[in-house]
């Protein structure tokens, strides 16, 4: 069995996620509390209790995510001796979830990465006040019927619309000014699209209206010390296997404008020979864009401490 680990991505926060864990393993408890150190703030009490409106804030649900995947991977370690380099071929993370790999990886200090992710969080959504952007999911829609469609609605309207997810055959996301993302809509209706869906989200992610974000976290990712991963990273902007720090450096900084090639990257760890996409964290996302990516790639997602139990069986 050769095994990739991926991380969650914004819309996996749920309130109370990592609350069981807290209550089982100490050594979550010790990670929940080293991110509320880092951050100044009780984030663990925001996760546990909510209020939802609060915990879905970009700066609050990028870090928590984070959090609780970290959780996962500390309790693996030490209740189970997971060895990482071992464990695993590949590691990716959708979006955010990028910084929880490299995290995992040993890139990133866990400190390093929630104050990364905190300003990353309030960088977007500073970056387009809140009713300009949009996004919505083009159902059914491959990406270069997505990307003829994005390109189309921005030539129409003047305005910037682009293709911002491809996350698994017949669904890709686009992002941009409201303007240009329902005109989107519609000529994705006139194409025979029938479901597009405008997501519930506060920013337009992954286009280029995110350029004033992605300058902030060049300036922050610069000041921090990075650690080639003990395990190779795919990246989501490129969907190939990335170990040099500096490279890595320079993609996350792409990564906030640009298109996250999820379904590539899968397919790219398949080619490698993974058989296995292991989701650590809240939810069940990844694990279900696997089977649809590509049916011979198993699933399993690893949140609970009973699935941690039975995880560890598998090593």
């Amino acid at each position: 069995m050769a095994r990739a680990f991926v991380f969650p991505g914004q819309g996996s926060q749920v309130v109370g996620m990592g609350r069981e864990l807290a209550a089982a393993f100490a050594d979550a408890r010790d990670v929940f509390g080293e991110v509320d150190e880092a951050l100044g703030q009780k984030l663990s009490a925001l996760m546990f209790e909510g209020p939802d409106t609060d915990l879905t804030l970009t700066e609050n649900a990028q870090p928590a995510l984070m959090a609780v995947s970290l959780a996962v991977v500390q309790v693996l370690r030490k209740q189970g001796g997971l060895d990482l380099a071992k464990a695993a071929a590949f590691v990716a993370g959708h979006s955010l979830g990028e910084y929880s790999a490299l995290c995992a990886a040993g890139t990133f200090t866990l400190a390093d990465t929630a104050r990364l992710l905190k300003l990353r969080g309030r960088s977007m959504q500073k970056a387009v006040p809140v009713g300009q952007g949009a996004m919505a999911a083009l159902m059914g829609a491959e990406l270069e019927a997505a990307q003829a469609i994005a390109a189309d609605a921005s030539a129409e309207t003047g305005k910037v619309c682009a293709t911002a997810n491809d996350n698994a055959p017949g669904q890709v996301v686009i992002s941009g000014d409201v303007a240009a993302v329902d005109r989107a809509i519609a000529i994705a209706a006139a194409r025979g699209f029938k479901r597009a869906i405008r997501l519930p989200v506060s920013a337009p992610f992954h286009c280029p209206l995110m350029a004033p974000a992605a300058e902030a976290m060049a300036e922050a990712l610069s000041g921090v010390a990075l650690k080639a991963p003990v395990v190779p990273v795919v990246a989501n902007v490129t969907a190939t296997a990335v170990t040099d720090p500096e490279e890595i450096r320079r993609l996350l900084v792409e990564q906030v404008t640009g298109l996250v090639r999820w379904r590539e990257g899968m397919l790219y760890i398949k080619a490698q020979g993974v058989d296995t996409v292991v989701e650590l964290g809240s939810g069940k996302v990844l694990t279900g864009l696997a089977k649809r990516i590509d049916k011979d790639l198993a699933g399993v997602s690893v949140q609970t401490p009973a699935d941690i139990e039975a995880f560890l069986k598998t090593l």
